[in-house]
């Protein structure tokens, strides 16, 4: 996979030399130049992301921002400004630039920016393909694109509805559990969609607090509440002529409901703290793990919202009923991650396949993924043997997908309690409260994939005290639901 490019073009060389310096140790190549006639070369090189100053000496940068958007229609644009209440920049953004930056740049909200727009670039710029068993994957591993996978009947239903539903101006509700490939399915629709030469947006709406989900969606204007120093331009917006996807939606709060309701009505809005309406043109893509008629009947969900969404259900199966799928999974995961990790690993050994095979995947196909990429790093020859796989495979009882008892991994008791016996510890409640209150936070993030509305609901505590705890035992929500050791990354979910 080829290093992402980011083009900056800026007549301030100290800009230049600082956006340099910020992405030096990174693994982003940066194209810089004050030039802009030399930028438009660079622009053949098909960079991922261009941070642009929006006062240039040869022609204004909006001008630019159109003649890049009519080269590569999907080609982030990231403004640099000096001017806080730039017009011309909340313009550029209207006509489909990703953000826009103050200046003096600040280095962390720049890096976080061009994160984001690579992101989104990717999401918007990889296609989405539909393996079965008879599908040569190989090229896979040549030209980036992500797969569905699945040969199943259940997995084939899913394609059918990706064909009938992706011409259709409709809205879709994708439903399933945590690490199903939801947003995959998401994005096959919209790259098989008549819209698929405009943005593709999307937005975790658990991920978001609920504070900010409102202004993320929608913009919010100058002045709006405290920290609103400038007037910002929303998904909604930004995404006209597109298509947005809401993951989570069963998490968003009662207002973001009935404004999300509106758009779809309507096609219009208000940013937060504004009068004026703004149109959009967008199709709607939600998705969501939980119960959405059941949070309709506790009052927790609106009802006609739920029927607007409801225009095409597609529902992604959880792995343990796909059958032969799992093994097809396996077998594909294993090419792609031996390549990507450059190990020259071939097969699974019988036993491994067995236990890979009845384990119940409770994590779906992210957590199938997760496990294929830690055996290969454990592994030291062309073949995953049984000893190579996580605990969590090796010592799962493969009826109901339960750890054994005193085969708790990290959070056996077991040994914490004889090692505090030895050293003549006198905490051992504390100590051994404290792990085990450590592995059951851990888990239930781990069955949610990180949404913490859920896990604490779960827990049976509010969500600000899962924080709290969170925060007292220093956990982070990516390493609890990560398989892999917390020196380890997370790898991408991009297939299903």
């Amino acid at each position: 996979m080829s290093m992402p490019t980011v083009l900056a073009i800026d007549d301030d060389r100290s800009v230049l030399h600082l956006i340099d310096k910020a992405f030096a140790k990174t693994p982003i190549s940066v194209l810089s130049t004050s030039s802009v006639e030399e930028g438009f070369e660079f622009i053949k090189q098909s960079p991922d992301v261009v941070l642009l100053d929006i006062r240039m000496p040869e022609q204004s940068g909006l001008e630019i921002a159109r003649k890049f958007q009519a080269l590569d229609p999907k080609l982030p644009v990231i403004f640099v400004t000096a001017c806080d209440n730039s017009e011309t920049a909340i313009e550029a953004m209207k006509l489909g630039a990703y953000d826009y930056l103050l200046k003096p740049i600040d280095v962390p909200k720049l890096r976080d920016s061009v994160d984001r727009a690579l992101k989104i670039r990717r999401l918007m710029h990889v296609p989405v393909k539909m393996s079965g068993r008879d599908s040569p994957d190989g090229d896979a591993l040549e030209a980036p694109s992500d797969h569905i996978v699945g040969h199943s009947p259940q997995m084939q239903e899913v394609f059918k509805a990706i064909g009938r539903v992706a011409p259709q101006n409709v809205t879709v509700l994708i439903l399933g559990e945590s690490g199903t490939g939801k947003e995959l399915v998401a994005r096959a629709i919209y790259h098989h969609s008549p819209r698929y030469e405009k943005p593709f947006l999307a937005v975790n709406c658990a991920a978001i607090p609920e504070t900010l989900l409102e202004s993320e969606l929608f913009g919010h204007e100058k002045g709006s509440f405290t920290s609103a120093h400038q007037r910002r331009i929303g998904k909604f917006e930004q995404c006209s002529g597109g298509t947005i996807f809401l993951d989570e939606v069963g998490d968003m709060s009662a207002l973001v409901q009935s404004k999300v309701l509106r758009v779809l009505q309507e096609q219009a809005f208000e940013r937060v703290g504004g009068s004026e309406t703004v149109q959009t043109d967008v199709r709607v893509i939600t998705a969501t793990n939980r119960d959405l008629p059941q949070l309709v009947s506790a009052g927790q969900f609106r009802e006609d919202l739920y029927y607007r969404l409801n225009g095409f259900t597609i529902k992604v199966p959880p792995l343990r009923e796909r059958g032969d799928d799992i093994a097809l999974l396996l077998e594909h995961s294993l090419r792609r991650f031996s390549a990507e990790l450059g190990k020259d690993v071939h097969a699974m050994s019988p036993d491994a396949m067995e236990l890979l095979l009845r384990y119940p995947w409770p994590g779906n196909v992210r957590e199938l993924e997760a496990v294929v990429r830690q055996s290969l790093l454990q592994s030291t020859g062309p073949v995953v043997l049984q000893e190579f796989l996580p605990e969590s495979i090796r010592y799962s009882n493969s009826a109901t997908g339960r750890i054994h008892p005193g085969q708790l991994g990290s959070s056996d008791l077991e040994p914490l309690v004889s090692q505090c016996l030895r050293e003549g510890s006198h905490e051992i409640y504390a100590q051994a409260m404290e792990r085990m209150e450590r592995y059951v936070l851990t888990r239930i993030l781990r069955h949610t994939n990180g949404n913490q509305s859920w896990a604490a609901k779960l827990l049976g505590i509010t969500r600000a005290s899962l924080r709290r705890k969170l925060h007292t035992l220093k956990i982070s929500v990516e390493s609890a639901i990560s398989l892999k050791s917390s020196d380890e990354h997370e790898p991408e979910v991009n297939s299903v």
